[in-house]
């Protein structure tokens, strides 16, 4: 049984399952009973306190983005519940900017689009465009930047408002060493005001950099909860073993995990959190 006494992110049963078409035919799009379930998270419970820093790991598909949509609420369960202290915030400024706008003019944009009042985006914009790190080429479109350099522009905007929960979708993982370095002291900030943050990839690398706790999630069940130094071995031989061919030896090492986790018993100090 987990007590809780300053909860951030609450999940219980958490379930979500999608429908898609059996085939090419467009009846497949509008009749439920031609179409096939596909659950992408199936049963997910945890609970993360305020100030915790939680790496998500899984292979790609494995259901991640889908669990962060379910928690900052742009997905609706199709079972369970989701219980947060506050409005989550998902990485995911990048819709909103534009390949032939400038990286100034991205900024500006990005911070209008995360919620900044136009007044305050003036005074933010000097200091976001610093925590880039690009300097000249911000004076440059967009669509000439690197993955790295995007990262680099993505990750400022969006934690230009430290809010009290931050998701990060595996934007971590395209940036150079510098950027790590600027990201990882950019959230040891974050968290010293009590900020929640996840992060979301596949590389067991980027959740080490930042994250001391992991949820290693795989076909949308959860493997294995806890440090990240004690998981990261194991994931890291399921990988191998998937590298080399070797499924039911993969498969095993998902077992053993499995059957060595355990969920816990949730119990909030009120419904709400």
């Amino acid at each position: 049984m987990q007590m809780l006494n300053r909860p951030a992110v609450v999940t219980r049963n958490l379930r979500k399952t999608f429908y898609v078409p059996r085939s090419q035919n467009p009846l497949d799009l509008i009749f439920r009973s031609r179409q096939r379930p596909v659950e992408a998270v199936k049963g997910v419970s945890f609970a993360v306190e305020k100030g915790e820093s939680i790496g998500i790991l899984g292979k790609n598909g494995s259901g991640k983005s889908t669990l962060l949509r379910l928690i900052a609420g742009m997905e609706t369960p199709t079972e369970g519940e989701v219980f947060v202290s506050a409005k989550p915030s998902l990485l995911g400024v990048s819709a909103a900017l534009q390949p032939k706008l400038t990286g100034y003019q991205n900024i500006r944009l990005g911070l209008l689009a995360t919620g900044n009042p136009p007044k305050q985006v003036d005074e933010l914009l000097p200091s976001i465009a610093d925590l880039t790190g690009l300097e000249e080429a911000l004076s440059r479109p967009m669509h000439t930047y690197s993955s790295g350099m995007q990262a680099r522009l993505v990750f400022a905007i969006a934690t230009s408002r430290e809010p009290e929960i931050l998701m990060i979708d595996e934007a971590l993982g395209t940036g150079d060493a510098t950027f790590n370095e600027i990201a990882s002291k950019r959230m040891e900030a974050m968290l010293e005001s009590s900020g929640t943050i996840f992060v979301v990839s596949h590389s067991a690398k980027t959740i080490r950099r930042n994250c001391k706790r992991c949820i290693w999630l795989h076909d949308g069940v959860v493997i294995s909860d806890g440090l990240i130094s004690d998981i990261s071995p194991e994931y890291a031989k399921w990988g191998e073993a998937v590298t080399l061919g070797k499924i039911d030896r993969a498969n095993e090492i998902i077992d053993y995990n499995l059957r060595n986790s355990t969920t816990p018993q949730i119990v909030l100090r009120s419904e709400t959190v």
